[in-house]
């Protein structure tokens, strides 16, 4: 076992970048946390600054040893999560991105989408796991090669690398370093199997990218893309580069673990047997069960992908439902309604009455994402009368949450047969016990709450950790999991399903509504 105490996890999200220091027990030492700025140039789109958010990362980094008064010389190795489907491209001589970051819940290639489901549907599902949608990185790639002149023209001349979060994050920390896996691109270009899974251009059986899905609309240069690598890399991806050697005491640190934020959080809660599932509540869910050693040919629209790989060539696999706006919602109604005015007087005034009035409310944002898979759906609020007031609205939008992650358990375990009981649960809004009570009465399922809620660095922590021997054995990290609480269903079954058709009833109403309007 390696002879010391901490790793040290980025955990780069769409909100913020956070950098934690985790102890062997998988306990934080302390972390750091910095938000960025939301860039929308135009409705419907969605980009970061990469050079902001590389910038708040070393920051972080800093941030995070001060504060924690570690010594940087006892961390062992350096793991990173990022949100999964943002894309970026850079130049590998100067570190200067072409282009904004486009994010995950970007919508500006919905018509290239629809065009893939009609012409390529059947190969993008049996390859990729996929359903042929804007929030996967492919679109976001294309499109930055047709409309970017500096991204096609450096592209096509071999002076441009593109990456999803990971893989820009990565690169910068090993930046300058020789002992590298690619030395010739100035860092290491990487990213791994379960962050290659999203993007629509990756091969989930054979573990590599395809090219018959390079070129399904112009060839993308695989020479442009981060080579894949399990998520748990013995041979290490690279070792840091001198910016970040000085902030960890002059030391040459290994960055051995990467995974995307989702399959991470399904890392850190310990869901290493098949048919575990957990719901992670962000600013969308994330719902991931284990399916073990091959994905499931999934017939509705969920999704399989790369759970975790710890040796190269070979993969544990995810089935996977999405949520694009569920916390983001209780957000929109801080910041642009101004109904609240932090996040937790939510569930204040969701308990100030008996129920929602009959009040639903579909935060469709973005469009739907599992099951439906609407790229058109429009968010909506319906059975509103004289008597409703801001609690209704507030106590529908925590409903909303659970109604939609049923929507996904619910199609879940039918698609699996799986009589799965419990799920386990984790990220902001799973403080909030309205919400995870409702949960439970709403799926019939006991809802588990880990001590630590913090899985996604967890998960991407003990990544890096088995790479380097910090940690011995899957055994080993499932007994660092533990229970704060445990939510039991207590509403009749015969409430259950009045409620949830009246959901139902809302969703179908806001299904398509965007192809119907003239300012869309």
């Amino acid at each position: 076992m390696i002879d010391k105490k901490y790793t040290l996890v980025i955990d780069q999200g769409t909100t913020n970048t956070k950098v934690a220091i985790i102890s062997r027990d998988g306990s934080l030492k302390h972390y750091s946390y910095m938000e960025h700025a939301q860039i929308y140039p135009k409705p419907g789109w969605v980009e970061h600054d990469p050079t902001e958010i590389w910038e708040k990362t070393v920051a972080c980094i800093k941030g995070a040893i001060e504060t924690s008064k570690i010594d940087p010389r006892q961390i062992a190795c350096i793991g990173v999560a990022n949100q999964r489907e943002s894309v970026v491209a850079w130049s590998p001589k100067t570190g200067r991105p072409f282009y904004n970051v486009i994010v995950w819940q970007d919508r500006r290639t919905s018509d290239l989408a629809d065009k893939l489901k009609g012409e390529h549907m059947q190969v993008i599902r049996e390859k990729t796991g996929l359903v042929a949608d804007a929030y996967f990185s492919g679109t976001k790639i294309w499109w930055l090669l047709k409309n970017v002149n500096d991204v096609r023209e450096n592209a096509r001349e071999g002076r441009l690398l593109f990456g999803t979060m990971d893989s820009w994050v990565i690169w910068n920390l090993t930046r300058g370093s020789k002992d590298v896996l690619t030395p010739e691109l100035g860092g290491a270009h990487i990213t791994d199997y379960s962050n290659a899974s999203r993007t629509m251009l990756f091969n989930i059986h054979k573990l590599n990218w395809d090219n018959e899905l390079l070129e399904i609309q112009g060839d993308v240069p695989q020479i442009a893309l981060p080579l894949p690598r399990p998520s748990s890399d013995k041979e290490i991806y690279g070792y840091v580069g001198p910016e970040i050697s000085k902030l960890l005491g002059d030391t040459d640190v290994p960055v051995s673990g990467d995974i995307g934020d989702q399959q991470a959080a399904l890392f850190g809660q310990a869901c290493f047997n098949i048919g575990e599932i957990k719901s992670t509540y962000g600013t969308g869910n994330f719902i991931l069960m284990n399916t073990g050693d091959e994905p499931v040919k999934a017939s509705t629209n969920l999704l399989s992908t790369v759970f975790y790989s710890t040796e190269e060539g070979r993969a544990k696999y995810a089935l996977e439902g999405s949520i694009f706006i569920t916390g983001g919602a209780v957000q929109w109604l801080k910041d642009s309604l101004r109904l609240i005015s932090d996040p937790e007087e939510i569930e204040r005034l969701a308990r100030d009455i008996k129920d929602s009035g009959g009040v639903y409310f579909v935060p469709a944002f973005a469009g739907l994402a599992a099951p439906y898979w609407d790229q058109y759906a429009r968010g909506l609020i319906i059975g509103l009368t004289g008597g409703t007031g801001r609690q209704h609205i507030a106590r529908a939008i925590l409903e909303s949450i659970a109604y939609l992650n049923m929507d996904v358990i619910e199609t879940m375990t039918r698609e699996v047969g799986n009589s799965a009981q419990k799920v386990k649960v984790d990220g902001g809004a799973a403080t909030n016990d309205f919400l995870m009570q409702f949960q439970a009465d709403i799926t019939g399922m006991k809802i588990l709450r880990p001590l630590s809620l913090e899985t996604t660095s967890q998960g991407a922590g003990y990544l890096a950790g088995l790479a380097v021997g910090f940690w011995s054995s899957l055994d080993e990290l499932r007994g660092n999991w533990k229970l704060e609480r445990e939510f039991l269903p207590k509403m009749e079954s015969e409430m259950r399903d009045r409620l949830y058709n009246g959901w139902k009833a809302a969703v179908r109403r806001s299904l398509g509504w965007a192809k119907e309007v003239p300012w869309e």
